[in-house]
């Protein structure tokens, strides 16, 4: 019994197991693209939760640790983006981990930069990295979109999604990935809900704190324009004594 007991313990061990999957290409010359914001997501999370030592195994980097209580792997896929299924499907095989547990981070071009969003199950909407995975271990996994914009243009999107995020972009990137690692502790509690609307209130807070110092600089350069004015106004009447007084002589 005691064998049967340490065995059931183990079963329900792996169905409570989270894994997390960031997707991007590996390669030091990926390493800023767009397409690769999944993997700069599961740095940001093994950083601040002090994950151990990454690993190469299941055609992938992969690291263990806990978010709160909770036993969660992360997992980067070596394999580049349109294989990414099959680093994704021998994690999750060896594991025993059910793809309701599983969560992937991707870019998303239909998503304004810096949003981000949680979706359960679905489609692919022609991501290749989702598309990739589906095919190992189906749809009903979960997945985080994060927002990178679209360039416009249909023929212009592989080019977008492979080249650097630019300097404008740095400031949100870093926002929006430090706050994604804050909150994932709810994601691997299934609050997906907590998660999306601690990361929208923290947007919405720094949008509202954005537009109070827009308006302070705004009433800055108001007073000193009125006190311009004002020094103006007064050489032009100190100036028009004089003439004034000229005239008259």
């Amino acid at each position: 019994m005691p064998y049967v007991d340490s065995e059931q313990e183990i079963v329900l061990l792996k169905e409570k197991m989270k894994l997390f999957v960031g997707l991007g290409n590996p390669g030091q010359q990926y390493q800023m693209n767009r397409h690769n914001i999944g993997f700069m997501v599961l740095d940001e999370i093994s950083n601040t939760h002090s994950f151990g030592p990454w690993r190469s195994k299941f055609s992938g980097q992969f690291s263990e640790g806990l978010l709160g209580k909770q036993k969660t792997l992360l997992l980067k896929p070596s394999t580049f983006m349109n294989l990414s299924g099959q680093s994704v499907g021998e994690l999750s095989r060896f594991y025993k981990i059910d793809p309701k547990n599983i969560i992937v981070f991707h870019d998303e071009l239909d998503l304004a930069p810096g949003k981000c969003r949680f979706k359960s199950g679905g489609g692919h909407a022609g991501h290749n990295g989702l598309k990739s995975i589906h095919s190992h271990i189906g749809e009903n996994y979960q997945r985080v979109r994060l927002g990178i914009g679209h360039p416009g243009q249909k023929d212009l999107v592989s080019k977008y999604v492979l080249n650097n995020f630019s300097d404008e972009d740095q400031q949100w990137l870093r926002e929006l990935l430090a706050k994604i690692s804050e909150s994932c502790i709810h994601l691997a509690n299934n609050m997906p809900d907590k998660f999306t609307n601690q990361i929208a209130s923290a947007i919405e807070n720094k949008k509202g704190a954005d537009e109070k110092s827009n308006e302070i600089k705004v009433e800055k350069t108001s007073i000193k324009n009125n006190f311009n004015q004002d020094i103006n106004e007064e050489q032009k009447s100190t100036l028009q004594k004089l003439l004034d007084k000229f005239n008259r002589k």
